[in-house]
């Protein structure tokens, strides 16, 4: 799709039709970086999303566990003084 940069103050924009915004999923927060061949315009990932619903999952298959049995070391053998 061909469009103009409009500009906004001293910068400038691009109108984006609503259905390309719908088809592509962008909402209110994306992410802009610069490629070799112009800008690219991504959904705002957040960081560790998903990662609750993964690790619920993980314990409910009890993959979760550890592999070995804990090996004791020099740390259990006497009291910690903080």
């Amino acid at each position: 799709m061909k469009t103009k940069l409009v500009r906004i103050g001293n910068s400038r924009g691009v109108r984006i039709p609503k259905p390309l915004l719908e088809e592509a999923g962008l909402e209110d927060d994306v992410e802009l970086r610069v490629v070799e061949s112009g800008i690219v315009i991504e959904n705002l990932v957040t960081r560790r999303a998903g990662w609750a619903e993964a690790a619920a999952e993980l314990s409910e298959s009890g993959a979760d566990e550890l592999p070995d049995e804990p090996m004791p070391t020099a740390f259990d053998q006497s009291e910690w003084v903080w």
